[in-house]
This record gives structure tokens, C-alpha cells and sequence, in this order.
């Protein structure tokens, strides 16, 4: 790198290729591009607001940046290695154009605060982005759930057959978790949505710079109190990944059951081929690959999290180098919850088919109604403990006689406890047991309707 640097003056040689190279961001930060441009003519307006440039001055360095963007737009704005940054990028073309006054917009403004500020308007479109993905992924959630009320799914703890639940209920879990995604998102961009323009490089500018103006300009709710914090704070983007992380735990945890349900010893659900591939040497395979890739891509998340705390947390005040490493994990951080809530999506929605038939089958097979055996006695008197109890001695008798509870005879029953009735098989029939469980918030079908409707208008909002 021979061409002179902006802050070259103060050194007596070139950068050593080699070291240029590694301190360049613009391979990376040329993402933010569109919120520089943005940024920048909220600050040349204000320098004009302010009377630091004339009005002429403003107006052409707001009209320069825009023809930057158009020319971006057009593919003939590319800056490369040699720019070092895409705010030296931006400002050497914007030079060009104007000429010396583009030299003007850099008046009260050091590249900390500068890409501190375009670092919060691209998360908070990103996250606006991200929001409007999770409303679609609920979307579709709710529309599976509706057509699945009164189907029957085995539930489970352990991953050991529990208590037979509702299809709906199941995939209202989700919703739930998204719904919490989605409002945790909203808490993370009220502190993204601060702005640090006007901070300088840490100790704020002699100019009579009117941060408040920048701040409205560009849809901020607030400027930062503390110029030395302004600069070096990165706790909304540690709490971007945070949010963006349980996003892929809940996505992680769907992709999960649907490999499992997709199994052969499963057999819940049939994998579409618009949403599976085959092996290479094996002609029967069809392997869940965007659910198994959603599995795996959320490690990139975490691993975006970890390295983001590791960075800050020796970090003395205030803007240190080591801060360009935030945008590579927080760029693809957002591209992989993006892409990840867009696949999943697609795969619900038309990816998958459940099995209804089987779903039917499965819930009839296992003694995930004995709970409800021990809750029929404890109904009429017996206290739960003994009802427990005794049930349990039930279930291993069955087990070594190769029956299930629903194959036990009257006279069997009634020899275990007087208070067994002819209705005993209604009440441990799998469609009983979930309808029974009509507390709120069960998987009883009232409760569950209700929870769609609640649900479809939440969303609806």
C-alpha cells in the first residue's frame, strides 16, 4: 500500500502490504454501506443545520452521498483493499465528486461514533427483518395447528413416551417460543435504537455539533449520555446474539423432532422431496437435510456469542481495535437466523406431511395413560399416592403379560380397587386423556382452540 492514508501524515513510511490487508475491513464492513451513506447525510446536515459548513456545503455533500449510493447500486462503486474501510471508501469517492468540500464531512466526527452509528441502523433493520421471518414461521405454525386439534400425538419426557397430547398443542409450544423470540427482539432494539454520532472519537468535539438533530434525522429514540461509552459500547450487539441464539435453540429443538418424527421408527411425518435429498449410494434414503442443516448452523450462532463476550470483556475504554471483529459473527449471525427461520418455514409449510394414520396407531401402543387410571381413582376418593401406587403394580403385571391397560378386563380391574367402573376404558381411551386435560393452558381441545384464537391475534396485531 504506497497511496496515502488519511491519517498517513503522521508516519514516515507505508503500511507493509501485509499488515494493510490485515487491518482492512472493507471486505466485511462494505455490508453497511447503505446505513453510512444514511448516516453521513444526517451528519452533513446537521454540520449545516448548525452553521459549522454553509447550507451549500451541506446540500452538496447530502447530494454527492446519494449519487455514491446509486452508484453503488449500479455495480460501478467497488472500492477495494486500498480503501481500508468503507468510511474512507465513502468519503475518498465522495471527494471526487464535490470535490474539497467533500473533504468537510468528516468536521466533528471520528470513525468510532461513525461506525458505532451505522453499526445500530443496520441491526435495527435487521432485526425489523427478523421479526417480520418470525411472524411468518408462526404464521405457519398455525395454520398446521388448526387442521390438527383433535390429532393425537404420543408426548414425551425423556424422550420416553409420557401422556398423549394434541398435535396442535404440540406445535403451539413453538409458537409460543417464537412469540417469546419475537418480543425479546423488541427489548433489544430499544437499546440498539441509541445513537453515539456527535460521541467523536471518546471525548465528544469543541464543534457545536446538535446531536439531538442527527438523533431525529435518523429515527434514533435516544443519544448516548456518555461520549467514552458511546464509542465502545457493544452490549446491544452482544444482546442481539444472546436473542438471535434462543431464536436457533427453538429452531434447533423443531429440527430435532421432525428428524426424529421423519425416522423409520418413528414415522410421524413424510418428508416432501421439494425439502429432502437421497444418498449417494443407498437408493431408499430420504434425509431430512434442512432441519438436520438448522441443527448445525445454530452452533455458528453460539460460537458468534462467545467470541463476541471474549472480546469485551478486557477491553479499557474506549474504542479499541480489536472492535472490528464484531461484524463478521454479527453479519452472519443474522444471515444464518434469517435463512434458518426462512427454511424452516418452507419446510412446514410445504415440506412435511404428517401421518395421521400412524400418529392414531402410536397413541394406542404404550401405557402413557396410566396417569390417568391413578387420576380416576384419586376422583372418586382414593388418595393420589395409593392410586399411584397401585397403578404402577398394574403396569408391571401388564408389561410381563404382553397387555396393555385397555386390554384388562372389568373383573381385573375391580379385583385391583372396588372403585373401578365399566367407564374406566372411556376415561383411558387416548382422545379422553386429552380431552380431560382441560386446565388452562392443557392440551384438552377447548383449551387449545382457545389458545389458536388467542394466538391468531396475536399475530394479527
Amino acid at each position: 500500500m504506497t497511496k496515502e492514508q488519511t491519517w498517513s501524515q503522521r508516519f514516515e513510511s507505508a503500511l507493509h502490504p501485509a499488515i494493510a490487508r490485515f487491518n482492512a475491513s472493507i471486505g466485511f464492513d462494505i455490508e453497511l454501506i447503505e446505513y453510512d451513506l444514511t448516516g453521513s447525510q444526517a451528519h452533513a446536515k446537521m454540520l449545516a443545520h448548525t452553521g459549522i459548513i454553509s447550507s451549500e456545503e451541506g446540500e452538496q455533500l447530502v447530494t454527492g452521498l446519494e449519487q455514491i449510493r446509486q452508484e453503488y447500486h449500479q455495480g460501478k462503486f467497488q472500492p477495494g483493499v486500498d480503501a481500508e474501510d468503507v468510511h474512507f471508501a465513502v468519503e475518498k469517492r465522495l471527494t471526487e465528486i464535490v470535490g474539497d468540500v467533500g473533504k468537510k464531512l468528516h468536521t466533528a466526527r471520528s470513525r468510532n461514533d461513525q461506525v458505532g452509528t451505522d453499526t445500530r441502523l443496520y441491526l435495527r433493520d435487521q432485526i425489523q427483518q427478523i421479526k417480520s421471518e418470525l411472524r411468518k414461521f408462526q404464521g405457519v405454525l398455525l395454520d398446521i395447528a388448526e387442521k390438527h386439534v383433535e390429532t393425537l400425538i404420543p408426548g414425551y419426557t425423556h424422550l420416553q413416551r409420557a401422556q398423549p397430547v394434541s398435535l396442535a398443542h404440540h406445535l403451539l409450544a413453538y409458537f409460543q417460543m417464537a412469540q417469546r423470540d419475537w418480543e425479546r427482539l423488541g427489548d433489544v432494539s430499544r437499546r440498539v435504537n441509541i445513537s453515539p454520532l456527535g460521541c467523536g472519537a471518546l471525548a465528544g468535539t469543541t464543534f457545536p455539533i446538535d446531536r439531538h438533530y442527527t438523533a431525529k434525522l435518523l429515527d434514533f429514540d435516544d443519544i448516548y449520555a456518555n461520549s467514552l461509552d458511546g464509542v465502545s459500547d457493544r452490549d446491544f450487539a452482544i444482546e442481539f446474539l444472546c436473542a438471535a441464539s434462543l431464536i436457533m435453540v427453538h429452531l434447533s429443538r423443531l429440527a430435532e423432532e421432525v428428524i426424529l418424527w421423519s425416522s423409520e421408527e418413528f414415522r410421524f411425518v413424510t418428508l416432501k422431496d421439494s425439502c429432502a435429498t437421497g444418498s449417494s449410494i443407498m437408493p431408499q434414503k430420504k434425509n431430512p437435510d434442512v432441519p438436520e442443516l438448522v441443527r448445525g448452523k445454530t452452533g455458528r450462532v453460539f460460537g458468534h456469542l462467545q467470541a463476541m463476550l471474549v472480546i469485551m470483556k478486557g477491553l479499557p475504554l474506549a474504542y479499541n481495535k480489536d472492535l472490528q471483529e464484531d461484524k463478521e459473527g454479527l453479519f452472519d449471525s443474522v444471515k444464518t437466523v434469517k435463512a434458518s427461520l426462512e427454511a424452516m418455514t418452507i419446510l412446514l409449510r410445504e415440506g412435511l406431511e404428517f401421518r395421521t394414520q400412524r400418529l392414531a396407531e402410536a397413541v394406542t401402543e404404550d401405557f402413557s395413560n396410566a396417569t390417568d387410571v391413578a387420576d380416576y381413582l384419586a376422583a372418586r376418593g382414593v388418595p393420589f399416592r395409593e392410586a399411584y401406587n397401585l397403578v404402577g403394580k398394574v403396569v408391571k403385571t401388564s408389561i410381563a403379560a404382553g397387555k396393555l391397560l385397555k386390554d384388562l378386563k372389568l373383573e381385573e380391574w375391580q379385583q385391583l380397587h372396588p372403585a373401578f367402573a365399566a367407564d374406566i376404558y372411556e376415561a383411558i381411551s387416548p382422545r379422553q386423556v386429552v380431552a380431560a386435560r382441560n386446565s388452562h393452558g392443557g392440551t384438552g381441545f377447548l383449551q387449545v382452540s382457545k389458545a389458536l384464537i388467542a394466538a391468531r391475534a396475536q399475530i394479527d396485531r
